[in-house]
């Protein structure tokens, strides 16, 4: 009896199906590769658009209901301008500054040196911090010395970009104070915001908040590294 021929054809439908198997394996691969990517860029972008800054709204109203909370006042002014070097003597003070302590405007053309005082400072350096994201808190001279020694205590877990020092003038208050850039969606205008805190008493929270909301995001924003004290 001869023997059996194979259908004419099926070896080829055999070896088509093979391939479109391959070729389905291959482009499952390339769209998981694909997909990998862009979840990756998103991912990235969206720490990207946090780092800088783009959940300012949100914590800056976490900021407002926890020092609300803690019987503080938040002020939020435009600033005066985004940068002028017109104050020649560190000593002296500007007539532009809309707040006070100052939180913008005018200023020396150094900074001070980042950390704790204990005597007052000179006011057109420290604008200049605010400039470049620093903060700073300050306390009146009637601020009890337990609360005094509270203040360093937070300090010392909060030493970059912090600025702490007396300011006699507001009595028995503690002010918190910052300048933001106006790039940022929340500042009140195209020169930026200048923030304002002032507080009856310490408030762990409360302060933490402020410094998340608005701390290194100065119209001329510095690596928070390079704002560490003695800088």
């Amino acid at each position: 009896m001869p023997p059996k021929q194979r259908p004419q054809g099926s070896g080829s439908k055999s070896k088509s199906r093979s391939r479109q198997r391959t070729d389905r394996a291959s482009l499952d691969r390339r769209l998981l590769y694909v997909g990998g990517a862009v979840g990756a860029v998103i991912i990235a972008a969206v720490l990207g658009w946090l780092l800088l800054g783009g959940g300012t709204e949100d914590a800056e109203a976490k900021a407002r209901t926890a020092l609300e909370s803690a019987g503080c006042t938040l002020r939020v002014m435009p600033a005066v301008r985004k940068s002028d070097h017109s104050v020649p003597n560190p000593d002296l003070t500007s007539k532009a500054w809309n707040t006070d302590p100052p939180t913008s405007g005018p200023h020396f053309e150094e900074t001070l040196i980042f950390g704790a005082y204990e005597e007052p400072v000179q006011l057109a350096r420290v604008v200049h911090n605010l400039e470049h994201g620093g903060v700073f808190i300050a306390y009146g001279k009637d601020v009890p010395g337990t609360t005094v020694d509270q203040l360093r205590s937070f300090y010392d877990d909060h030493q970059n970009g912090t600025i702490l020092a007396p300011y006699p003038k507001l009595g028995n208050q503690i002010a918190l104070g910052a300048w933001l850039d106006p790039g940022l969606e929340s500042a009140s205008s195209d020169r930026g915001s200048g923030v304002l805190a002032k507080c009856p008493e310490f408030d762990q929270s409360a302060f933490a908040a402020f410094l998340d909301a608005f701390q290194f995001k100065g119209p001329e924003r510095t690596p928070p590294d390079a704002l560490a004290p003695g800088n």
